[in-house]
């Protein structure tokens, strides 16, 4: 039963929410131009991913897609998560069972970008969100060594009460130092039991790089994991899509 309910939980909060040349894209360039719906300080590619983090429509034409796969993540305690990487990246599974927590954490092999996604923290009692994303933030600050002043880009805070559940999101877009980065969390509070599941995501990369990783990481991953139906999904890479393999993670077996 408590398997049942961690995963029902981690898919809850799924739904809310390497070259270096910095040259755009045939993915990029429709997007050069693009004004952000919901913060006047970025344009282009950044005002795109902030929109895009916010569950704002976005005007994609094609689901953005590994350029470049390498190899396949599968989380050992939640295979649901798992993804196509770009090559020149790796992924650090990120596992507890006190507290429960379920992520992983994606890093380009010079360990200048990090794209970090943990769906499921169970925490008791209720934490304010801006303490959360302020961890977060200091968390990616932690990564690139970062310790000076910063300029935060946009920011958004939302709270949303259903069916007897609390429903906050809060972001921020930062420019710190020679990298911008995007934080994002999203936590449901339930009242009648002081528990709180939280889920969080950090993108951050080189200022003069964030709009290829946008396009080479941040989004064809999270396509992967939030888009792709198991119609098209294959996860152990063995030719045979999910919903017709009887082995999807597995690809000695089909």
């Amino acid at each position: 039963m408590k398997r049942f309910s961690l995963l029902t939980i981690v898919s809850i909060l799924l739904c809310v929410a390497c070259s270096k040349d910095d040259t755009p894209t045939p993915q990029q360039e429709p997007f050069a131009d693009f004004n952000s719906q919901l913060c006047n300080n970025v344009t282009g590619i950044p005002a795109l991913y902030w929109d895009y983090a916010n569950a704002q429509p976005v005007p994609l034409t094609e689901i953005p897609t590994i350029a470049n796969p390498g190899q396949q993540f599968i989380h050992s305690a939640y295979p649901q998560l798992g993804f196509t990487l770009p090559v020149g990246y790796t992924a650090t599974e990120i596992s507890s069972n006190n507290p429960p927590i379920v992520g992983v954490n994606v890093t380009r092999n010079d360990n200048q970008v990090l794209w970090q996604y943990v769906p499921l923290v169970s925490l008791q009692g209720q934490i304010p969100i801006n303490d959360i994303v302020g961890s977060q933030v200091n968390s990616m600050f932690g990564f690139h060594n970062f310790n000076g002043n910063f300029n935060v880009l946009c920011t958004a805070t939302r709270t949303m009460e259903q069916s007897g559940l609390q429903f906050t999101f809060g972001a921020r877009l930062i420019e710190f130092g020679s990298f911008t980065g995007l934080v994002w969390v999203n936590t449901v509070y339930v009242p009648s039991i002081n528990s709180m599941q939280v889920s969080v995501s950090i993108s951050s990369a080189p200022t003069a790089q964030f709009n290829e990783e946008v396009f080479n990481l941040f989004l064809p991953i999270s396509f992967q994991l939030l888009v792709i139906d198991d119609g098209v999904r294959d996860s152990d890479l063995d030719g045979t899509p999910d919903n017709q393999d009887n082995f999807p993670f597995d690809p000695n077996r089909q």
